[in-house]
């Protein structure tokens, strides 16, 4: 894989962010000449400060097309990770921005034919996925979603979690559309439930990381905490992107994701244990926003294009993620902050 990002231009949108930043330092590792851009509104600049010196970083809008048109000029290779996003209590309550990704998709798939980029790579979700395939009701559940059960072209298959769910489906339809009439080469990643490293506390893992480590009691979680989730370590993701974007080029969309199932429940418990906080009690509050009751990958068509599988097991992850963390958080601002921290991007 090093041999196919050797010395080429990269350039990688929202590549402060959280998995923009890791991806960034990875095609680093690989020899690429990499450019990041990032209007900063949720990505950091210290995220990148392990290869700082060895990167081209622009600070821009990409809803602007002038930006968009200016970043992407000369690149071989574009992964587009640029998105207003946040956990599942910002998605929920801030629709409207949400929807103005379909705008920064438009503008980077324009530019990117425009300019002639050789391979473009689309994060996608499994929020592209059809919500009456991820209920409790076993008779109606599908355990591991396969791709070709979300489309916009088949009935039945296009029902996706909001309006994140339904602006990555629709990306991946446009960057369909642009291989079909322009022949431009790419692939949609849908990604599934990622955690690890320099993610924030408005998503699960790392909320229940600084409950854990502000000793709350009762713990609370959001939901029933019987909804289950196959949490996919960030470096797994990384290596899954850029193997995909180096092996398939009909822009298809692939599952990036584990196939370990873990209850929400049993991942703050983990979470608890490791850190040793032992709570008297957990809260379960339904008034918060839990997402769909079921979620996880089928590996099939990982392992049989690209040969890979993820390999960070969910205990592992976990461990690499709180020694992060426990390194970073600021204990004292944690404990003012946490509420408004779980609502943000």
């Amino acid at each position: 894989m090093q041999c196919f990002y050797a010395d080429k231009r990269v350039l990688v949108t929202g590549g402060a962010s959280f998995i923009g930043s890791h991806l960034s330092e990875a095609l680093v590792s690989a020899g690429a000449q990499v450019t990041v851009v990032d209007d900063l509104s949720s990505g950091k600049l210290e995220n990148l400060d392990a290869i700082r010196n060895d990167i081209t970083f622009a600070e821009g809008d990409l809803r602007h097309y002038g930006t968009s048109h200016a970043v992407t000029q000369k690149q071989d290779i574009v992964f587009h990770l640029a998105n207003i996003h946040g956990g599942r209590g910002f998605i929920e309550t801030h629709p409207a921005e949400i929807s103005q990704n379909f705008v920064i998709d438009g503008n980077v798939l324009r530019a990117s034919q425009e300019n002639g980029v050789g391979h473009f790579c689309y994060t996608s979700s499994a929020c592209a996925y059809p919500t009456n395939l991820q209920v409790a009701e076993p008779a109606l559940q599908q355990r591991y979603l396969r791709e070709e059960m979300a489309s916009p072209f088949v009935e039945g298959a296009a029902l996706a979690d909001g309006e994140y769910g339904w602006a990555k489906l629709m990306g991946e339809m446009a960057l369909s559309a642009y291989h079909k009439q322009f022949g431009l080469k790419g692939v949609s990643c849908r990604l599934f439930t990622v955690y690890g490293p320099r993610e924030n506390e408005s998503h699960a893992i790392i909320a229940f990381i600084a409950k854990a480590v502000l000793k709350q009691d009762p713990f609370e979680i959001w939901g029933t905490g019987t909804q289950d989730r196959n949490f996919t370590y960030v470096g797994d993701v990384v290596e899954g992107m850029m193997l995909s974007t180096a092996r398939i080029d009909d822009c298809r969309a692939i599952n990036i994701g584990t196939d370990e199932i873990t209850k929400v429940s049993e991942a703050a418990k983990t979470i608890c244990g490791i850190v040793g906080h032992r709570p008297n009690d957990f809260h379960f509050d339904t008034s918060k926003p839990e997402g769909v009751h079921a979620r996880a990958a089928s590996i099939d068509e990982q392992v049989r294009s690209l040969g890979w599988q993820p390999n960070v097991s969910f205990e592992k992850g976990i461990r690499k993620t709180i020694d992060w963390y426990k390194r970073e958080v600021d204990i004292n601002a944690l404990a003012n902050d946490l509420e408004r921290l779980l609502f943000e991007r």
